[in-house]
């Protein structure tokens, strides 16, 4: 029989919850510099504009700029989110669905789901991101049109 998914404590569930919450608030308010602190300045992510993404500067201005301006109203589904970690607590992983609006070219709103692959580490005071992979669910459309201005850079 094969061993159980190392599933995560309950404090560190709670931890990543709260990381997740706190993070899609930077999301829905285009604050890129209140997310930073979330991730590790050379955290690697997939993303829809760029097969790699190396650093959060280039994830910044290849895809964030691409997505955060363009939809509105992104959260992570905190119910549906399993939260594994090692042994030590030293890292975890999220696998989060999440959901957003984007909008049509003629400005109509449209439900833009997607589904979340988070490793976070604990550099001593707290979680880190250090790899992200975000994508859209099967049918959404790629593209976004909205425009919201980014509050900080």
């Amino acid at each position: 029989m094969p061993h159980p998914l190392p599933e995560a404590s309950p404090e560190i569930r709670a931890e990543i919850l709260d990381w997740l919450d706190r993070f899609a608030t930077c999301v829905r308010a285009v604050d890129y510099k209140s997310a930073y602190p979330f991730w590790h300045e050379q955290a690697l992510a997939f993303g829809t504009h760029k097969r790699i993404l190396e650093g959060l500067w280039d994830w910044r201005d290849r895809q964030w700029d691409s997505v955060w301006p363009k939809t509105a109203e992104f959260r992570f589904v905190a119910a549906e989110t399993r939260v594994l970690a090692s042994p030590d607590g030293n890292m975890a992983i999220a696998i989060t669905p999440w959901g957003s609006t984007g909008y049509h070219p003629d400005g109509a709103p449209f439900d833009r789901p997607g589904r979340a692959t988070i490793i976070f580490q604990h550099d001593g005071t707290g979680w880190v991101g250090v790899h992200s992979h975000m994508s859209l669910e099967r049918g959404v459309p790629q593209e976004s049109h909205g425009n919201r201005p980014v509050v900080a850079r």
